[in-house]
């Protein structure tokens, strides 16, 4: 049995519509891996840039806490900028003390340069009380 003249070429037709449905499929599921993968990466060095800051509010802490000034520093490839600024001083005689002051401690971390897709930014502020 002869297939008729209209039907000829159908299963080339349905061929060529699977195979290029088929590599649709595969780049768009290549672009969504590439996008996770930067996605994950820059979650990590946001990560790092919390660790950073961090470090830098614990240093800002014990700088205040000896008398000294807060200093810019370096880590694992992070500028952390510390800033220390003081408060007047307070009296609180429910505790007992006299002239207590207050800093303010931000450290800033970043890592590269602003619009670098690798850029990572953080800023923390803690207060601290010294007597």
């Amino acid at each position: 049995m002869r297939p008729e003249r209209n039907e000829a070429g159908f299963g080339l037709v349905a061929a060529m519509f699977l195979i290029i449905i088929v590599a649709l499929v595969i780049a768009a599921m290549a672009r969504l891996a590439v996008t996770q993968n930067a996605t994950t990466s820059l979650a990590i060095q946001q990560a790092r840039a919390y660790q950073a800051a961090r470090a830098g509010i614990e240093y800002g802490i014990v700088r205040v806490l000896a008398g000294q000034g807060c200093t810019n520093f370096a880590l694992g490839g992070f500028q952390v900028a510390v800033t220390c600024t003081p408060s007047a001083a307070v009296d609180i005689p429910e505790e007992d003390r006299l002239a207590v002051q207050f800093f303010s401690i931000t450290a800033r971390a970043e890592h590269g340069q602003p619009g670098n897709p690798d850029y990572a930014y953080r800023e923390i502020t803690s207060v601290v009380e010294r007597p």
